[in-house]
């Protein structure tokens, strides 16, 4: 009976190999899917002895095989150059080897077919570099590990539950559905408050054009027009704001030769902007811009709802992928992207090592409403933590949705009267001179 030689991978994804002695390469198959292995390699021992003789020749060793098409020089690139991986392709990399994985593919398999259509350099490296690691005999998760700039310990936790388990394409799913759920919400968040942003911009370009450089001119037109004849009040302080912006934000060197160098102003915006960066990356800054940010008049409830559907799903997906509660809870507070936030986590993660229950502490940090408390309590009390806090995730999703829609809507009108008034304001204070002139040229 012939022998077969199989390179295959478990469930964990670790690759392991063998020989099997059977009749042909389908019971191979047949064999090798009774005991739970992925086949990413079958072939038969004469066939593979014929080829190791024809390298032989002359008693000389056959060299080695290098991998890869033909042509292909496999240099890695440097880390430096291999940038960094956008969320939005690193979800669908998760979404399409979930696919793969589900559908009975081998996990090395998986990655050599998204390597080679994946059109970003930086991932492309990745995958071929865990791709490199699964070969060696690591794990997926440890695998994950190297690249933690790329993958955050939540990824990297959830697929170790998931090898753990025996479960890894249930764990990749509810991962991509994480993700991409994340995704939705922040892109509805940045998509609603781009045209307010935007409008904003250019209109305060445009006041800053009209007041530097437009009623400058019209008040050289005034001076020599009116022959020294006071100018209408409010011309008059339309004018001195004028000025005062005029110099501070642009000043116009005669021994320049005209060039525009920035006022003061623009210097203290500036140092400002440089203060904050450097004030963020603070822990106690950070904490208080956090605290600014969930008490904002009309932004602050939406970031607050933002930050809970973060908690309550990412938990809810880690404790639902069988991670440990008090990992869990670990990962969720370097993961949360809120120092508020983080500090109840703290707190219930404290909590939970002394044996006591959650929602002591989530009620303490008067972060969360009563309704979220409430329904972790319930969930908690009846052994269903998981879905009750997927479900606090779309609620809060929805909310968030409703909210943001309502903002746009509010902000719209207001900005247009803002606008209104500004602009029309200074075009009334631009033409109160000129009607007082036609009055006075009437007269005469």
């Amino acid at each position: 009976m012939p022998k077969f030689n199989y390179v295959a991978m478990d469930s964990r994804g670790k690759e392991t190999k063998g020989t099997l002695d059977v009749a042909n390469q389908n019971e191979a198959l047949d064999r090798l899917r009774q005991m739970n292995l992925y086949p990413s390699k079958v072939t038969e021992t004469a066939l593979d002895d014929k080829k190791r003789a024809k390298g032989k020749k002359g008693g000389k060793a056959a060299k080695p095989k290098k991998k890869g098409k033909k042509g292909d020089i496999n240099i890695p690139m440097p880390k430096w150059m291999q940038g960094k991986v956008k969320p939005k392709v690193l979800t669908t990399f998760t979404r399409q080897l979930a696919t793969l994985v589900d559908a009975g593919l081998p996990l090395l398999r998986g990655l050599r077919v998204l390597g080679k259509q994946e059109r970003s350099p930086a991932l492309r490296s990745i995958i071929d570099e865990l791709a490199i690691s699964i070969e060696g005999g690591s794990t997926f998760s440890e695998g994950l590990a190297q690249h933690p700039k790329t993958f955050n310990k939540l990824y990297i936790n959830m697929v170790k539950a998931g090898e753990m388990g025996g479960v890894l394409e249930v764990v990749l799913n509810r991962l991509s559905e994480f993700m991409e759920k994340a995704e939705k919400i922040k892109g509805k968040v940045i998509a609603a408050m781009f045209y307010p942003a935007a409008v904003m911009t250019v209109a305060a370009g445009i006041l800053v054009l009209l007041m530097v450089v437009v009623v400058p001119k019209f008040q050289q037109i005034f001076t020599d027009m009116l022959e020294g004849k006071p100018l209408p009040a409010f011309t008059d302080f339309v004018i001195g704001i004028s000025d005062f912006m005029k110099q501070q934000t642009i000043i116009f060197p005669e021994f320049a030769g005209g060039w525009p160098v920035p006022g003061p102003a623009i210097w203290y915006i500036v140092g400002f902007v440089v203060f904050i960066k450097i004030f963020v990356r603070l822990k106690f800054g950070r904490l208080v811009i956090d605290t600014l940010k969930l008490k904002m008049p009309v932004l602050g409830p939406v970031v607050s709802k933002v930050a809970i559907s973060r908690f309550t799903r990412t938990l809810g997906t880690l404790v639902s992928s069988g991670v440990p509660i008090l990992q869990a809870l670990t990962i969720v507070r370097e993961t949360s992207g809120n120092m508020v936030i983080a500090r109840a986590v703290t707190a219930v993660h404290e909590s939970v090592k002394e044996g006591e229950t959650i929602t002591q502490p989530l009620e303490s940090s008067r972060v969360f409403p009563p309704m979220v408390i409430s329904m972790i309590d319930v969930g908690e009390q009846t052994g269903a933590l998981p879905e009750m806090l997927m479900r606090i995730a779309d609620n809060f999703d929805e909310e968030v949705d409703n909210a943001v829609a309502a903002m746009t809507s509010l902000l719209e009108p207001i900005m247009i009267v803002f606008l209104a008034v500004i602009v029309g304001s200074i075009v009334i204070a631009l033409f109160l001179p000129l009607i007082s002139l036609i009055d006075t040229l009437g007269g005469q």
